[in-house]
């Protein structure tokens, strides 16, 4: 009797699936937070010298605090898309955007 191998336990497509999945998330994940940068953007007044990265980075961070927090209120899981993790997510990165902000004209004026 042949013991099948634990390397082709999962068929070639199988994992190509898989990597297509994982990939279409880590996509709609960095939209998800360049919107929500931009949302945040805009909502917080004034102007902020902040690039197209710092705008994705505190998005992205913003989205993550935020679905913790709503996953916290039990609304849903922190990657699943409602209303309450976006509004979160946004007010999150606004005070990240915030706080950017005081750390840059803190360097500036040194």
């Amino acid at each position: 009797m042949v013991m099948p191998s634990p390397i082709m336990e999962t068929p070639p497509t199988t994992l190509m699936t898989s990597l297509r999945k994982k990939i279409h998330i880590m996509i709609g994940f960095l939209i998800a937070g360049l919107i929500i940068g931009a949302l945040a953007r805009l909502i917080k007044p004034g102007k902020q010298d902040l690039g197209l990265l710092a705008t994705l980075g505190l998005g992205l961070v913003g989205s993550l605090i935020g679905g913790l927090i709503a996953q916290f209120f039990g609304t849903g899981g922190i990657f699943e898309l409602n209303i309450i993790g976006l509004v979160l997510a946004v007010t999150t990165a606004v005070l990240l955007i915030g706080v950017a902000e005081g750390v840059v004209s803190n360097k500036s004026a040194v």
